[in-house]
C-alpha cells in the first residue's frame, strides 16, 4: 500500500494527472463521509472536498512520507472544515431574552446535548481500549481490520493491496473482528 501511494504521490509531482486522479479517487469518498458528518449538508461537503483536494495538491512537495499519507490527507480536510465552519457567520439570538409573538412572549428552552464530562471519559477510554485491542492482533489481522475500518477501504482495494483473494480478505476480517470482540470483553 504504502508503496503504490508513495509511487502515486512521486508520479503526481513529476505533473502525471493520472496520478493525481488515482489519488482522488483512493480518498474522495472518505474524505466526503468526514466532511459531511461535520457539516450535514451535501454541496457544502462536495465543496469542501474539492477544497481539501486543492490545497492537498498544491501542497504535495511538503508531504513526508514517514507519516500515513492518508493521515496526512485527513488533516487537511478536517482543518478545511474547520476553517469553513468558523468562516459562517451565524444567525444567533440571545439566550436571557424572551422570544416575542403576537400572542405575548414566550421563553425559550434550550435542550441541552452535550456529552457530560463523564460519558467523555468513558468513550475516549472505550476508544483507547479497541486501539489497544487492535494492536495485540497477528499482523495479518491488524492491516485488515485497519484498512477496513480505518482508512475505510473496500473488500477489493484491501485485496488488491495485501496481494490476498478477497474471500481471504472478509475471512480474516470475520476472524479480527471476533479476536476484537473476545479481547474488548
Amino acid at each position: 500500500m504504502k508503496n503504490k501511494t508513495r509511487q502515486l504521490i512521486q508520479e503526481a509531482l513529476a505533473g502525471n494527472q493520472k496520478a493525481y486522479e488515482s489519488l482522488l479517487k483512493r480518498y474522495e469518498h472518505g474524505i466526503y463521509t468526514m466532511i459531511y458528518q461535520m457539516v450535514k449538508n451535501r454541496e457544502e461537503t462536495r465543496d469542501l472536498v474539492q477544497e481539501t483536494f486543492i490545497k492537498a495538491f498544491r501542497s504535495l512537495d511538503s508531504y513526508n512520507d514517514c507519516y500515513a499519507f492518508s493521515t496526512w490527507l485527513y488533516k487537511i480536510a478536517f482543518n478545511t472544515c474547520i476553517d469553513a465552519i468558523r468562516k459562517k457567520k451565524l444567525k444567533t439570538l440571545p439566550l436571557d431574552k424572551p422570544i416575542e409573538l403576537h400572542e405575548g412572549e414566550v421563553q425559550k428552552e434550550i435542550r441541552d446535548d452535550t456529552q457530560s464530562p463523564e460519558n467523555g471519559y468513558l468513550f475516549k477510554e472505550r476508544r483507547i481500549q479497541i486501539q489497544k485491542s487492535i494492536d495485540t492482533l497477528p499482523e495479518k489481522y491488524k492491516s485488515v481490520i485497519i484498512l477496513r475500518h480505518q482508512e475505510e477501504r473496500t473488500y477489493e482495494e484491501i485485496s488488491e493491496m495485501l496481494n490476498i483473494p478477497i474471500g481471504t480478505v472478509k475471512a480474516r476480517i470475520f476472524r479480527a473482528r471476533e479476536m476484537l470482540k473476545k479481547n474488548l470483553r
